[in-house]
């Protein structure tokens, strides 16, 4: 009874960790500011358009460094580049949930382009794709703790985490996928694909498509997630 109980806080501790630890980080860790009143209206607007709902916003400074990045967890990102300007993302958990931008959304993106960024992170935040990765974690963690402290055979151990993995990676792009289709519904495919392509021109690369390489990512590669809104966008939706 132990053993599992350690199990069970070992998946909601990793779990946790994954869901707060980005916003604890971006406090502490990022040049942020409050937003100014204009500012605050603006956002408002442009939130409003994009079906974004969260309980603050803070403004990034930028400290130089050019091009636009995103993150991981499925900014417009290709890996490349030092600078993080033209950055949207959502950090926190229900409830505590907090919308960061870079100052240059305001004051030098197209309004159609931020509309875009925002509407895939609400997307985002719809289909809970901070929860489910913070759950797949917890799940793969708590496996390998079972194995290391022998609750289960390294055999049925090693067999559930592979299970589990693959069907994160796979669960995970349907999730993303979905996200994206909840922006195309709220402000339509072309503006979002639109958006992603504008900000990979900032940063001067050219959004990937996925190969063999992307196989165990969970995040879909940029490219295809552009092409299925191209795609969206022609079918009529």
């Amino acid at each position: 009874m132990l053993a599992f109980a350690l199990l069970a806080a070992v998946a909601v501790l990793a779990a946790l960790v994954v869901e707060v630890g980005p916003l604890y980080a971006a406090d502490r860790f990022r040049d942020l500011r409050e937003p100014t009143d204009a500012e605050r209206a603006q956002l408002a607007a442009l939130r409003d358009r994009a079906g974004l709902d969260v309980e603050r916003v803070a403004i990034e400074r930028m400290t130089g460094g050019a091009g636009a990045s995103g993150s991981e967890e499925g900014r417009p990102d290709d890996g490349a580049g030092d600078g993080r300007s033209a950055e949207v993302a959502v950090r926190g958990p229900p409830g505590r949930r907090v919308l960061f931008v870079t100052d240059d959304v305001l004051d030098a993106l197209e309004e159609d382009v931020s509309v875009g960024l925002l509407a895939a992170e609400a997307g985002r935040v719809e289909t809970r794709y901070g929860e489910f990765r913070a759950v797949a974690v917890g799940a793969v963690l708590a496996i390998l703790a079972a194995i290391v402290t022998t609750v289960v055979s390294f055999d049925a151990g090693f067999a559930s985490l592979v299970a589990v993995g693959l069907a994160a990676l796979w669960a995970g792009r349907r999730v993303q996928y979905a996200a994206d289709a909840r922006a195309a519904d709220r402000v339509g495919a072309s503006l979002v694909a639109d958006a992603f392509e504008r900000v990979a021109a900032i940063r001067g690369v050219e959004p990937e498509t996925g190969d063999w390489s992307t196989w165990f990512e969970v995040q879909p590669p940029l490219g295809d997630r552009i092409a299925r809104l191209r795609e969206r966008a022609a079918n009529g939706g």
